[in-house]
C-alpha cells in the first residue's frame, strides 16, 4: 500500500479543498518578508552551505576602457593598469531580470489534507505568493502546473500580468481536482512537468518545486541535475501531519481511484508502515538535495504556508529540513 498516494479524501467541514482567483490575489498583500533569491538575514537556511548555490541579481562585465577624470577609482582595474602603464578601468552593466519557474503539483496525490486545506490548496497559495513576491523585486516569473492528466505552461512574465497567468493556470486545475477524484494517478507526470520547465531555464534560472513529490524516481533525479547544471533549484516539500504519523481513529475510509477501502487506523502495523512510507520518501528528498545543494523548506498543509515560508527561510541551517516542525 502506498499511503501517500493513495488518501484523497478531501478536508473536513473547516478546511478548504479548491482556491478562487479572488482569494489568490489578495495574497499579494501578504507576500513580504521573503525572498527566494540571496537576500536572507545571515542565518538564513539559504545562506551558508546553500549561499552560493543561489545566484543573485548582480553585475555582468562589459569592458575594459581607460580612466577619465570623474570615473570612480574603486572600478579601476590595478592589473591592467600596471601591464599597459596608463590606468584602466572595469565597466559593469546590471544584471538583467532573472526567470523564476514555479513548478505547481496539482496531482491527485496532493487533493489530501487533515485540516486546514489539502495540500493541492497549499500549493496553490505559495504559488500565487511566490508570484506576488518575485515580480515584486523585478524578476519574471512563470509556471509549470501540472495534473495526472495535463501539463499547462505559462511562459515567465514581468510585473502584475506574468503573477495573474500564473495564478489563473493554478486556479484552472486546482478547481479540477473534486471531479477528477476516481481518476487514474500518473506518477510519471513529475517527470513530464520537468520536461516542460526546462526550455524556460537556459541559463542563470530559478526553478522552485512545489509538490509533495510523489513519483520522484531516478528521471527525477537526472532531470533536475541537468537544470542545475546552469540553473537554481529550490524544493517546497509540502505534507500533511496525518502522513508522518496516523492518528489512531479506528476504522475509516480511504479513497482510492478504484472505489473506497476501509482501514483499521487502530492497527499498530498499519500506522508503523504508513510511517515509514513517509519517512523513506522524505529522507529520499534530503539526500538529493545535499547531494546537489538544493534547499528543502518543508511546509505542513494544517498551519499558513506563508507563515512558515517566512519562519523557513529565515531559519538557521542547523534547524534547516531535518529541523521541520514536529507533526
Amino acid at each position: 500500500m502506498a499511503p501517500i498516494e493513495t488518501a484523497r479524501s478531501p478536508t473536513d467541514g473547516q478546511g478548504r479543498i479548491t482556491v478562487t482567483t479572488d482569494e489568490l490575489a489578495r495574497l499579494r498583500h501578504k507576500a513580504r518578508g521573503f525572498s527566494f533569491l540571496p537576500r536572507q538575514p545571515v542565518h538564513s537556511i539559504l545562506t551558508g552551505r546553500h549561499a552560493s548555490r543561489l545566484r543573485g541579481r548582480g553585475l555582468n562585465f562589459e569592458e575594459l576602457r581607460p580612466y577619465y577624470p570623474g570615473d570612480d577609482t574603486r572600478t579601476i582595474d590595478w592589473n591592467a593598469t600596471a601591464r599597459l602603464r596608463d590606468p584602466f578601468i572595469r565597466v559593469y552593466t546590471e544584471e538583467r531580470d532573472r526567470a523564476v519557474v514555479l513548478l505547481v503539483d496539482q496531482r491527485l496525490s496532493m487533493f489530501f489534507g487533515s485540516r486546514r486545506a489539502t495540500k493541492s490548496v497549499v500549493a496553490a497559495e505559495i504559488a500565487a505568493a511566490s508570484a506576488w513576491r518575485v515580480t515584486s523585486l523585478g524578476d519574471r516569473i512563470g509556471a509549470v502546473v501540472f495534473s495526472d492528466e495535463a501539463v499547462e505552461t505559462v511562459k515567465p512574465q514581468a510585473r502584475d500580468a506574468g503573477a495573474l497567468a500564473v495564478i489563473d493556470a493554478v486556479v484552472r486545475a486546482n478547481r479540477k481536482l473534486p471531479d477528477n477524484i476516481l481518476a487514474a494517478s500518473r506518477p510519471a507526470a513529475f517527470n513530464a512537468a520537468l520536461q516542460h520547465a526546462a526550455p524556460f531555464l537556459k541559463h542563470d534560472g530559478l526553478l522552485c518545486l512545489i509538490t509533495d513529490a510523489a513519483g520522484a524516481d531516478e528521471e527525477t533525479v537526472e532531470r533536475i541535475t541537468t537544470i542545475t547544471a546552469h540553473n537554481d533549484v529550490l524544493s517546497i516539500f509540502i505534507y500533511d501531519p496525518i502522513e508522518a504519523g496516523l492518528p489512531q481513529i479506528g476504522p475509516a475510509v480511504v479513497a482510492e481511484a478504484e472505489g473506497q477501502i476501509e482501514v483499521d487506523t487502530n492497527s499498530s502495523g498499519l500506522r508503523r508502515d504508513f510511517a515509514q512510507a513517509f519517512a523513506e520518501r522524505r529522507a529520499q528528498i534530503e539526500k538529493f538535495s545535499r547531494k546537489r545543494s538544493i534547499p528543502v523548506l518543508p511546509i505542513r498543509a494544517d498551519l499558513d504556508p506563508i507563515d512558515q515560508l517566512r519562519e523557513l527561510l529565515g531559519r538557521k541551517v542547523a534547524h534547516s529540513v531535518r529541523g521541520a516542525p514536529p507533526p
